[in-house]
């Protein structure tokens, strides 16, 4: 009988002892979300102007998607389908509400004393997400930098939505400066040592508009952006013994053009003077705009370089999967100059092509995924592929079952070289803001509506292979293309749980 009870005993604890190795031996991952980085705002990606070499070496080393597409053409709709796997037809959030009906939601000052006025409508509980199916399989999960699922008094926060950690900016209206009096780290607000200058100040009448004294209300004390990699850094470092997933949503390069010194004076020697930006299009002014956003960039690129380096000197790098993208193409205001920089090229990069529209310099983002002796270096896949495609990838990666009801179709086999990849039939998005828009990808072909909140439900069509920029709309001569791609409107659409964000047009069509 004793004989027996110790083969059990030892049996049990080498099926423990297994289980744990099996945890350890699991990939940390790191997911970096850039906000408003246009397709074409890294070097690897074609950009002359911008400087991004650890950005470039994670492409070098690792593997470079080119029909890869964000979520959404904003921020908080497609921040949802990532964590969510669900198109942009079945999230919760599909646009960026700021529920106003709670008060005077851009005060602030109201909102520094009143969290009740801070963040956007919240993933309601139970929500599963990227992070809850992580926490299931025994990692630690972590997200810094700007969340807007959900204000700090809602179900929607970070650590109600499988996080275990969070600090950063809960709402996005506050991400308008990267001087916050506060930011968040978990449920607690943390006061920072800067005054409060609300987004969208203006320099006084008299000012010199090219003397850089004039701008000094515009640079503080407390720089987020240097806060919040510090706390990506210290989480890494504290979770070395166990796996981890860092969900990095760094608010850069989204306005306001706020970068630190030593970036702005190297651009500015590479540019040259330049025309100061006066504040008329929103956020901040700036003596050196087109320096500041340049700068904005490669301090990114230097905070990436630095993880990067922490992992190899903690031992991690090897075991380590790192994905960089961008949650939708380039911006058009605050002083941000797209066209200037091809920011979206080979798409078009202006007011109305880029963020805010599901045209492809709305929507097409690049991506990078790298991990030591697993993605073969310097690989490119032209796998069209999409934020919803996130979360199956990384339950795949990790054991784990996917949600039935998610949209998403896992990308690890292209990661990993191997022959089995399930493609989409077709990629959907649908967007009640800017006129309100639908879009399909279907291989070549692109279907768009817009205008629809107008009653204009008229396809146009484009081939993306002929005619990238999406210039010519060729509707009128492929009924038999646009006859499907109605369907797929009809069919991947459902009523919004949130009114806000229904189209009445597409109800019954």
């Amino acid at each position: 009988m004793k004989r027996i009870i110790f083969i059990s005993i030892s049996f049990i604890l080498l099926f423990h002892s297994c289980a744990k190795k099996d945890i350890e031996q699991s990939p940390n991952i790191i997911y970096i979300l850039a906000d408003d980085l246009g397709y074409s705002e890294l070097g690897c990606y074609g950009q002359e102007k911008i400087e991004t070499p650890n950005i470039d070496a994670l492409a070098e080393n690792g593997m470079r998607f080119t029909q890869h597409y964000a979520g959404a053409p904003v921020c908080a709709p497609s921040r949802c389908v990532l964590l969510t796997g669900k198109h942009s037809g079945h999230a919760q959030i599909r646009g960026n509400d700021e529920w106003a009906s709670r008060g005077d939601v851009w005060n602030f000052e109201a909102m520094a004393n009143d969290p009740n006025l801070e963040g956007q409508r919240p993933l309601k509980p139970g929500t599963v997400t990227i992070g809850s199916i992580l926490q299931k399989a025994g990692y630690k999960t972590g997200i810094v930098g700007k969340w807007g699922l959900g204000a700090p008094l809602t179900e929607g926060i970070p650590n109600k939505q499988g996080f275990d950690f969070f600090y950063g900016y809960n709402c996005q209206r506050q991400a308008h400066t990267f001087f916050p009096v506060h930011l968040w780290k978990d449920t607690t607000k943390i006061l920072l040592n800067n005054k409060l200058v609300p987004p969208q100040t203006k320099l006084s009448d008299d000012a010199d508009l090219y003397n850089s004294d004039s701008y000094s209300d515009f640079w503080l004390t407390d720089y987020a952006s240097e806060l919040m990699q510090n706390e990506v850094i210290n989480f890494i470092t504290e979770n070395k013994e166990q796996p981890f997933f860092m969900y990095y949503a760094n608010p850069i390069p989204h306005n306001p053009l706020q970068a630190p010194k030593k970036w702005i004076d190297y651009y500015i020697e590479k540019f040259g003077d330049e025309k100061p930006y006066d504040g008329s299009r929103g956020y901040f002014p700036h003596r050196y705009p087109h320096a500041c956003y340049a700068a904005m960039v490669s301090y990114m690129d230097e905070q990436v370089g630095e993880i990067v380096a922490t992992l190899k000197e903690l031992g991690l790098y090897e075991n380590t999967l790192i994905i960089f993208s961008s949650d939708n193409g380039p911006t058009y205001s605050g002083g941000a100059d797209s066209p200037w920089f091809d920011s979206a090229k080979p798409f078009k990069s202006e007011r109305g092509w880029a963020k805010g529209s599901v045209n492809e310099g709305g929507i097409r983002v690049p991506m990078i995924a790298h991990w030591p002796g697993k993605i073969e270096p310097a690989t490119e896949s032209n796998l069209i592929s999409a934020f919803y495609d996130v979360l199956p990838t990384l339950c795949e990666l990790v054991n784990s079952e996917p949600p039935n009801n998610i949209d998403g179709i896992s990308f690890l086999p292209t990661l990993l070289g191997k022959d089995n990849q399930k493609e989409h039939k077709f990629l959907y998005w649908e967007f009640p803001e800017s006129g309100g828009q639908q879009a399909v990808r279907m291989g070549k072909w692109k279907g768009i509506r817009k205008n629809i909140l107008k009653d204009s439900m008229q396809v146009q069509l484009y081939n993306l292979e002929d005619d990238i920029k999406e210039q010519i709309n060729i509707a009128h001569k492929y009924p038999e293309i646009v006859k499907p791609i109605e369907g797929i409107f009809k069919k991947e659409h459902t009523p919004a749980e949130i009114e806000r964000f229904n189209m009445p047009q597409l109800e019954n069509k």
